[in-house]
C-alpha cells in the first residue's frame, strides 16, 4: 500500500558517486519543492517506488530496465552521458556530465511542461521573508548591496535575488546569452499561476550558492508589468517556492513602487549626503507621508555605504562584493539585526 502523495524527485546511477552528490547539491539548495532520494540500483528503486509515488525519476541510461520503465512515475527522465539506446528515445533526456544547476534547469523545464493545469504547492511552514532594497539616490551602490546581502545570506539560507531595474546589464557582466528571464516568468503567471514555481525552477541560475532569475533584457517588461502582477508574483514566490529569503532590487520604472515596499518585511534605503540626494530622499519622504504608507517608513533602514572599488569583471566582480569593506559592513548590519531580533525585533 502506498503512502499519502509526497512529491519526490528519486534519482538513479549505477555511478555512487555521482548519484550521493547530485542528491547533497538538491538538498543543500534547500529550495526545490521535492522530497530528494538517490538510489545506485535499479532493483532498490523499484522497491521503493511500489510504496511510494515518485514525481520525477532522473535515471541513468544504463540503470534503466524494464521494470523501471513499468513503473507509474509522473515523469521519467533519461540523465545521458551523450549517446543512449534509441529504444529510451520516447523519453526526454539531460546532458550528465554539466554544471547541476543546469541540469536541475532542464529536468525542471520537463516536469514543468507535463504540469500544464495541476495546482503548485507550498512547503509546509516556509514563507520567505521578503527584502526590498531601494534609493532615490543614482549611483549609491544600491546593486552591489543587494547582492553581497544576497551572497552572505546564502552561505546558510536559500535566498533568491530578483533585479527589478530597467537596466541591470547582467547578461554583459556575466558573458551569459540567458534564453529566458523574468519577463517570461511573468508571461507564466498571467497564462498558468498553478504552474509558475516549476516554470520558475527552470530558470534559475546560481552564483556563490545566491540563486537568481535573469533579469528582464528590455526595460519594457518591467514598464508595462502591473503592480498587481508582481504582488502575485512574489506573494507566489514567497510562500511557495520554498526560500527563505527574496531580494527584490527595485528601480524606479517599476508600477506601484510604493505597494512593494510596502509588501517587503523590510527595506534597505544606501543614501548618500552631498545636497542633491539628500534633496531626493526628502521628497522620498514626503511623498510617503503624503500617501499615507506609514508601514513603507517604519520598515525604512538608511544605510551608507563604504566605497567599493574591484578590477575584476563578471562572476568574479560579484563575488568580490564579499570582500572587503562591503562584505564587512553587510555582515555587521546583519550581526546587529540579529540581536535586535532577539529583543524581539525581526528582519
Amino acid at each position: 500500500m502506498k503512502k499519502g502523495k509526497r512529491n519526490i524527485f528519486a534519482i538513479c546511477d549505477l555511478e555512487v558517486d555521482y548519484a550521493y552528490n547530485f542528491m547533497e547539491y538538491l538538498t543543500r539548495r534547500n529550495n526545490i519543492p521535492f522530497e530528494v532520494q538517490a538510489f545506485t540500483s535499479p532493483e532498490i528503486l523499484c522497491d521503493f517506488a511500489a510504496k511510494n509515488d515518485i514525481s520525477i525519476l532522473l535515471i541513468s541510461d544504463k540503470a534503466v530496465t524494464p521494470a523501471v520503465r513499468a513503473l507509474p512515475v509522473e515523469k521519467l527522465i533519461i540523465l545521458s552521458e551523450g549517446v543512449h539506446n534509441p529504444d529510451l528515445d520516447q523519453y526526454p533526456s539531460v546532458y550528465k556530465y554539466q554544471a547541476s544547476d543546469s541540469v536541475v534547469r532542464e529536468v525542471m523545464d520537463c516536469y514543468s511542461a507535463q504540469r500544464q493545469t495541476e495546482n503548485s504547492f507550498a512547503l509546509p511552514g516556509r514563507q520567505a521573508k521578503v527584502i526590498g532594497v531601494y534609493s532615490p539616490v543614482g549611483r549609491a551602490r544600491k546593486t552591489s548591496f543587494a547582492l553581497a546581502l544576497g551572497q552572505i545570506l546564502a552561505r546558510d539560507r536559500p535566498v533568491l535575488y530578483l533585479n527589478l531595474e530597467s537596466y541591470s546589464g547582467f547578461e554583459q557582466m556575466l558573458g551569459e546569452n540567458c534564453d529566458r528571464n523574468i519577463g517570461d516568468l511573468l508571461y507564466y503567471l498571467r497564462q498558468d499561476q498553478a504552474n509558475l514555481i516549476h516554470r520558475m525552477n527552470g530558470m534559475i541560475r546560481s552564483f556563490q550558492n545566491l540563486d537568481y532569475i535573469p533579469p528582464v533584457s528590455s526595460p519594457m517588461d518591467i514598464l508595462c508589468t502591473s503592480g498587481e502582477d508582481w504582488l502575485s508574483l512574489f506573494r507566489a514566490i514567497a510562500q511557495e517556492s520554498g526560500y527563505d529569503y527574496l531580494i527584490l532590487d527595485l528601480g524606479d520604472a517599476i508600477q506601484d513602487l510604493y505597494e512593494i515596499l510596502n509588501f517587503c518585511r523590510r527595506i534597505y534605503m544606501p543614501v548618500r549626503s552631498d545636497p542633491l540626494s539628500q534633496a531626493k530622499i526628502s521628497q522620498f519622504e514626503n511623498l510617503i507621508h503624503i500617501w499615507d504608507y506609514k508601514n513603507v517608513e517604519e520598515k525604512l533602514k538608511k544605510i551608507t555605504l563604504p566605497y567599493f572599488e574591484s578590477r575584476s569583471r563578471g562572476r568574479a566582480y560579484f563575488e568580490d562584493l564579499v570582500w572587503g569593506e562591503l562584505g564587512d559592513y553587510v555582515k555587521e548590519l546583519l550581526r546587529e539585526e540579529k540581536e535586535e531580533s532577539q529583543a524581539g525585533a525581526e528582519i
